[in-house]
């Protein structure tokens, strides 16, 4: 008996307290409605004369010189070739030394292929060129370590790009 007593007094409890909350919210709801109404009706007044003004001040100061040109997110290249790189031969090595002999045999090739190597200039001059850069992307990277250390592929098709200074990026060929 006792325990019924105490079951109806705790949901009524419940109940008491679910109605305090949504009058709460609903006064909360009220006071921002009103708020926002003030201050549009203000706005309205003002914010009619500062956009007129926005508008005068863009009229007079030309928009390009305020930003700085746009970056292009891709760069001119002066050469572009796809490969077919064969990796078999990185199975050759102990199976946790795999995947690292094959980025190792990626970098071998775009490096013999695309003529990375810097210029040796000879000995009497004392300008020296700067090593030109290789740069794998991401996403090879990933498809080689996609397996795990021990399972690289055995092949991977790749675009290496070379820039205006000689830069070579290594991209995934399209569709893989």
């Amino acid at each position: 008996m006792e325990e019924e007593e105490s079951g109806e007094k705790a949901e009524e409890t419940e109940e008491s307290e679910r109605a305090e909350l949504a009058e709460a919210v609903e006064e909360a709801e009220t006071e921002e409605e009103e708020t926002v109404e003030a201050s549009e009706k203000e706005e309205g007044v003002s914010g009619e004369t500062e956009k007129e003004e926005k508008v005068e001040a863009e009229e007079v100061a030309p928009v390009e010189e305020a930003k700085p040109p746009p970056r292009e997110e891709k760069e001119e290249f002066v050469e572009e070739r796809t490969y077919t790189i064969p990796l078999g031969k990185a199975w050759i090595m102990p199976p946790n030394k795999r995947a690292p002999k094959a980025m190792r045999m990626i970098k071998a090739f775009v490096t013999k292929h695309m003529k990375l190597e810097a210029k040796k200039e000879e000995e009497g001059e004392e300008a020296e060129e700067e090593p030109r850069k290789l740069v794998i992307s991401n996403d090879v990277n990933e498809k080689i370590w996609r397996k795990g250390i021990e399972k690289p592929p055995r092949k991977v098709r790749i675009r290496a790009a070379k820039d205006k200074e000689g830069n070579v990026t290594v991209y995934l060929a399209e569709g893989d």
